[in-house]
């Protein structure tokens, strides 16, 4: 299983998501092809609900502990609540370009 696959898995069974987004961004990275690296999350749950951003983030970094401590590098977490989600109108943002040097290729 990739580790996207298992990302999903673990947040569904932890989070029971109304809606649910893992994209692998690692090919706009400067890390070699298939590195699985660096990830962005949308995460919408009645979970969320009275928890500030921070513990909505810590949630998610203790869930995904084992990638973290097992190569994923970076993830962009986005955390919100059914009503927040549609707030925002049901999409994602998008990321921004990289920042951390030259990309390999």
């Amino acid at each position: 299983m990739n580790r996207k696959s298992r990302i999903e898995d673990t947040l569904k069974n932890t989070f029971d998501p109304m809606h649910l987004e893992v994209v692998d961004e690692s090919h706009m990275h400067s890390v070699p092809a298939g590195a699985e690296s660096h990830f962005k999350i949308l995460l919408v749950s009645e979970t969320f609900a009275d928890k500030t951003l921070v513990a909505r983030h810590r949630l998610l970094n203790r869930a995904l502990s084992g990638e973290l401590e097992g190569g994923l590098h970076a993830i962009a977490l986005h955390t919100w609540t059914p009503e927040e989600w549609f707030a925002k109108g049901g999409t994602v943002p998008e990321s921004p370009p990289c920042q951390g040097g030259s990309k390999t290729g």
